[in-house]
């Protein structure tokens, strides 16, 4: 009896271990693109906050 209980739970085993999920990782076939829209407007307020400085200066004579 202790036998075929033993039998039957290492058959049990080799059954479960069968069906363990396997992973794998790969890289892909196509090399990875990233498109980035992006504006730069960080010369352009820079040139604004010049020109506003120099039009707001105490020696323009505006105030």
């Amino acid at each position: 009896m202790r036998t075929t209980m033993l039998i039957a739970l290492a058959a049990l085993y080799l059954l479960g271990a069968g069906c363990t999920p396997k992973v794998q990782i790969e890289p892909p076939d196509k090399p990875i693109t990233i498109n980035l829209n992006v504006k730069i407007e960080h010369e352009i307020r820079v040139k604004v906050e010049k020109e506003l400085d120099d039009v707001l200066s105490k020696d323009s004579g505006l105030f």
